[in-house]
């Protein structure tokens, strides 16, 4: 199926897409304040830029978004059109997510993925309770790639 932009059209929409500060994030940050956490965001000197940082737990939580990251759900499908490239861009966003998590780990951090897909705000005390039952535990790191709340 061929895509129905143009290149320069497909390359406006593209560039408007953003990688922190995204609704997922947002809402996700407002609900674990109104909870007592306190964070911090986008810390650059830890790996990978995790979205939320809580030091008083040594851990991190990322917000993926389940297309960009290849998360096994609806919104995680794969286009059709240009699928060398598409394949190629997830792949390497999956391998770089592992990667992340590995030096993390050695950092002693610990370290939840949540995915755009689970940020949903029926689902706000139970998503709350997963991040309190990861952060109350001892494990070197959480939060399985699969897992849905």
């Amino acid at each position: 199926m061929a895509d129905v932009y143009d290149k320069a059209k497909r390359s406006q929409i593209m560039a408007k897409v953003k990688n922190k500060n995204t609704t997922p994030e947002i809402y996700l940050r407002s609900i674990l304040h109104k909870a007592g956490y306190r964070f911090r965001i986008n810390r650059k000197d830890l790996p990978g830029k995790p979205d939320i940082v809580l030091l008083k737990y040594k851990a991190v939580i990322f917000v993926n978004g389940c297309f960009w990251h290849g998360h096994s759900c609806k919104r995680g499908h794969r286009p059709q059109s240009n699928m060398q490239f598409w394949n190629e861009k997830i792949d390497k966003n999956i391998a770089r997510d592992k990667l992340v998590l590995d030096e993390l780990k050695k950092m002693g951090w610990r370290a939840l993925t949540i995915w755009q897909c689970e940020i949903k705000k029926e689902r706000q005390e139970a998503l709350l309770s997963k991040i309190a039952a990861f952060l109350s535990c001892n494990d070197a790191i959480s939060g399985n790639a699969d897992e849905n709340v």
